[in-house]
């Protein structure tokens, strides 16, 4: 048996340190030297798992933040590889909604002696995500949280930065999933997921499944400390129909705003659009979970 690591070293303190406990469990297990890979700034994951199923290797291990995990999933997904998980990052959203082990052990237990779950992949603007996307208020706090800040406080980091875009003035929003009605509203921010739970354990999207084939929408209306201190509590007590909140689900799905926002996709911000297309494609991704 053999597995590609592929590592993303900004995420890594002690980088030979990391791949000498990988090196030896794997050797313990019965398990070839692993084919070792790290990403750079200008290929962050897709070609180096490409590369690995070439490769012909039993799973592609993936170590970084979430951008890495992503990138890793276009590279396997449809290749019957699965890909395992090696959290490293802040988020790590994918990881913490199917339950995998955060300590670098038991996340290697996992991935080598694990069982295999067929995932959806999402699709936004054509770009691939596993966890979760979106436009406007999420991908503004993204974009002003520094990498000092997280590493020094984790999720916390992202509360914070929240706090500069409270009084941010919510966009028009048009948008038309599956070939129904459409659905206008102002909306401060637009999260699709194919999971259900933020960073801190806060689940966004009650319900969301990543294998039943569909994709979750969350339309969130807020301004000012009342307007977001009302919508924090419809999260919590999980209000899915109210005037700050609009939840449904989707196949396919049309957004268009009257002005560009940024948007992300699995916690990297892409630039700024007027228009998100986004569709579920079921199945397309074997990841490594517990038995």
């Amino acid at each position: 048996m053999r597995a590609a690591v592929v590592v993303n070293p900004t995420k890594h303190h002690d980088g030979d340190r990391f791949r000498a406990e990988v090196c030896e469990t794997m050797a313990a297990h019965g398990w070839s030297e692993p084919l070792w890979l790290e990403t750079t700034p200008e290929e962050t994951g897709r070609g180096q798992a490409e590369a690995a199923v070439a490769e012909h290797v039993d799973v592609v291990m993936a170590s970084g933040g979430d951008g890495t995990v992503t990138a890793c999933a276009e590279g396997v997904a449809g290749s019957g590889v699965p890909l395992a998980v090696l959290p490293a990052g802040t988020g790590n959203l994918l990881a913490r909604n199917l339950g995998l082990p955060l300590a670098l052990d038991e996340a290697l237990a996992v991935a080598l002696d694990g069982r295999d779950r067929r995932l959806d992949v999402g699709s936004a603007n054509g770009h691939p995500f596993v966890a979760m996307a979106g436009i406007g208020f999420d991908a503004m706090l993204l974009d002003s949280t520094s990498e000092p800040l997280k590493k020094r406080l984790g999720w916390v980091a992202y509360s914070l930065s929240a706090l500069r875009h409270l009084w941010a003035r919510p966009a028009r929003a048009t948008l038309h999933a599956d070939g129904g009605r459409v659905l206008r509203r102002r909306a401060s921010g637009i999260i699709v997921g194919n999971v259900g739970a933020l960073q801190g354990g806060v689940v966004l999207l009650p319900g969301a499944e990543p294998d039943d084939g569909l994709l979750d929408l969350m339309v969130l209306t807020a301004w000012g400390w009342s307007g977001w201190l009302a919508l924090t509590v419809d999260v919590f007590l999980r209000r899915t129909r109210t005037g700050r909140v609009a939840h449904s689900v989707f196949r396919e799905l049309r957004v268009q705003l009257d002005r560009p926002q940024l948007w992300e996709l699995d916690g990297e911000v892409m630039g700024t659009a007027r228009e998100l297309v986004v569709v579920v494609q079921p199945g397309r991704l074997l990841v490594r979970v517990p038995r």
